[in-house]
């Protein structure tokens, strides 16, 4: 087919802007299940605390006498106080004056207000796998941050884990901020479904109502494949497509969520015997509480160029951690 000489096409042009769509597409996830999940609180305090009430235990011989003229007192109901440290964490943006001006493909992503949405993204994944990380407070000191507890540092009534494992501990008997982060065991094991039902059903006891089993992405495929508690699922009631793949789990004691995470990091990360764990959760009884909500400001600006600051001071609520559970020292695999 022939073409005129003269005519100007694509192939002979240099200054085509890139095909960017003016956005940008990322493959990076930004989704934070843990975060979203539960509740938003406000913290007064670096180191902040709130309190937990409990009932005594059923008395299964409280019957008196008619007429009887001195009861007993019974034990006031105190509150235990929890405490936890907040952290602070940061991304900084820096772009050039020229960075602003020029008008060019992905011209979105590479100025200040592009970089600053960025930013903030990276952040939430930050304090998504913070908040889960086997960690112990901090209290900090001139020139050393402050250090949030995450949650397998309060989880010490409903839990699972191999040999050589420990609970983690508080600073004091029954009150305080988790000064000791769980210990890992020495041998990893399957993820057993028998281990999930056992701690669903001390979570039970302890008057807990979960609604949430979070894990990572192998442990919600070996729930899919192994696990019998409706292993399969109809996709849905119109098509009839039978997957292999669990959505929720119907234990006896309600039909929980299975909810993959992507931010939870191995136990002993780099060493050996890494390890997973896995989380049941009830959300109403966790929060990030925050001293400083996310925000920014503008630095002061150097030669040619524009900087801002994006900040966030945070901790971890965890309400009652008996509405909670977790299971430790899981090894990943399928099979």
């Amino acid at each position: 087919m022939a073409v005129d000489a003269n005519t100007n096409e694509t192939y002979d042009q240099t200054v085509i802007r890139e095909d960017l769509q003016e956005a940008y597409t990322m493959i990076s996830p930004e989704e934070t299940p843990f975060v979203t999940a539960v509740r938003s609180e406000t913290a007064s305090s670096t180191l902040f605390e709130w309190p937990v009430v409990e009932l005594a235990a059923v008395d299964y011989t409280n019957r008196e006498a008619e007429g009887e003229d001195a009861p007993s007192t019974d034990a006031p109901n105190n509150a235990l106080r929890l405490s936890n440290y907040t952290q602070i964490s940061d991304k900084k943006v820096k772009v050039s004056h020229t960075s602003q001006a020029v008008d060019a493909a992905a011209t979105n992503i590479q100025r200040l207000a592009g970089q600053i949405t960025l930013k903030l993204k990276e952040m939430k994944r930050d304090m998504e796998g913070m908040l889960l990380d086997n960690i112990a407070a901090a209290a900090g000191s001139s020139g050393s941050a402050r250090q949030s507890a995450g949650l397998p540092a309060f989880l010490k009534t409903n839990t699972s884990f191999e040999t050589g494992g420990a609970d983690p501990t508080l600073s004091g008997t029954t009150e305080g901020y988790p000064n000791a982060a769980a210990t890992a065991g020495t041998t990893p094991v399957l993820f057993a479904e028998a281990d999930l039902n056992a701690v669903i059903e001390e979570i039970w006891n302890e008057g807990g109502s979960p609604s949430i089993i979070m894990c990572n992405g192998g442990n919600k495929r070996r729930i899919s494949s192994a696990f019998t508690g409706n292993s399969t699922r109809y996709k849905d009631a119109i098509d009839k497509k039978l997957v292999n793949s669990v959505d929720f789990y119907d234990s006896d004691f309600g039909e929980l969520t299975v909810v993959p995470n992507r931010f939870m990091r191995t136990n002993n990360a780099g060493g050996a015997n890494n390890s997973y764990n896995v989380f049941i959760l009830d959300p109403e009884y966790a929060a990030v509480a925050y001293l400083d909500e996310v925000q920014q400001k503008p630095l002061a600006e150097t030669g040619h160029s524009i900087s801002r600051l994006i900040w966030a001071e945070y901790g971890l609520q965890v309400d009652n951690e008996k509405a909670h559970g977790i299971i430790r020292d899981t090894t990943n695999a399928i099979a």
